[in-house]
């Protein structure tokens, strides 16, 4: 099969070997895979992927079944899939854990469902698994533009939330129309103050937040009484001092998570929980996955070009 490798920090295609079914696996022969900024941060050197996973960049995709390994029940040769991966999606072939599949939203292309494995299990993990995001609270999502920011503002409006969401302003319209009640252009104005504004004073009971270190004390100081922060990213670096006093003041919270080294016994019963309560609300419409553009396998290049420019809006879908 051919797969994106990466050599010396660049995204190549090249002929690999087939992944092989193991015990418990499928493989999925791949008919589009997402493009993650984790993608980017594996290529750049900063991201490696866990122990026993494909070297190979890409977390998630969709495609067909052509083989089932030992020890899966349920599953058969021929059957449509999305799926959660640790690595391997920018390839023709993946190798795939049973508990990590999904079925494809009815109503939704297979192509189309490529987009949305990691979003969804990386946003019902923090802001449903983890913060407990309730109806009538405010949900503050930074980089709203983005493939989990734009799942996000979808999600929490499905759950009855207030959403506000960080942005350029370029991508207000089109936030707004999927549900975002406020729209802050990060580049001019300042969040806390647009946030304490808008809810009189409250601030948020949920902050999502990719960008890290930067944003760190002004996430704390737009919190909420009993509050949550959930950091999934490092945009602005990784290093912060942290006011412990503010935090307390507000009995706070901060975690900080990856999806992709967890155990796949954890991703397994995540996969089941976006199965379980987020697939409903993208039958009925409620969320959709939204699509900047497809590109070619070997376009996966500038997929990353364009991930790092941040002037798509969704997803960015690669093609075998």
């Amino acid at each position: 099969m051919r797969a994106i490798v990466i050599e010396d920090k660049q995204l190549v295609l090249r002929d690999v070997p087939d992944p092989v079914a193991g015990d418990g696996e499928v493989v999925v022969d791949v008919t589009a895979a997402g493009v993650n900024r984790a993608d980017v941060s594996q290529r750049q050197g900063f991201y490696p992927p866990p122990p026993g996973a494909s070297e190979y960049p890409g977390l998630e995709c969709a495609g067909v079944i052509s083989a089932v390994g030992s020890g899966v029940t349920g599953r058969h040769v021929g059957e449509r899939v999305s799926a959660l991966l640790a690595g391997g999606g920018y390839a023709e072939k993946v190798a795939i854990p049973a508990g990590q599949l999904l079925p494809v939203p009815t109503g939704l292309s297979l192509q189309e469902s490529a987009a949305l494995p990691e979003v969804a299990c990386t946003v019902w993990s923090n802001v449903v698994d983890r913060d407990r995001l309730r109806k009538g609270e405010t949900l503050l999502v930074h980089g709203g533009g983005s493939g989990i920011g734009t799942f996000a503002v979808q999600l929490g409006k499905a759950l009855g939330a207030t959403v506000i969401a960080t942005a350029r302003a370029g991508k207000h319209d089109r936030l707004r129309a999927l549900g975002a009640d406020l729209v802050v252009d990060y580049t001019t104005d300042d969040f806390v103050e647009a946030t304490k504004d808008f809810t009189d004073g409250g601030g948020a009971d949920v902050v999502l937040d990719i960008v890290g270190a930067s944003y760190l004390s002004r996430n704390i100081e737009v919190l909420a009484p009993n509050g949550r922060i959930t950091v999934i990213g490092f945009q602005g670096g990784r290093k912060a001092e942290l006011d412990l006093t503010q935090l307390m003041s507000k009995r706070g919270s901060i975690s900080s998570t990856s999806l992709r080294a967890r155990p796949t016994a954890d991703k397994a019963r995540i996969v089941a929980g976006v199965r379980r309560e987020v697939w409903p609300l993208v039958e009925a419409g409620a969320i959709r996955p939204i699509i900047d553009r497809t590109l070619p396998l070997s376009a996966a290049a500038e997929a990353h070009d364009l991930m790092e420019s941040s002037d798509h809006l969704g997803k960015i879908l690669l093609l075998p």
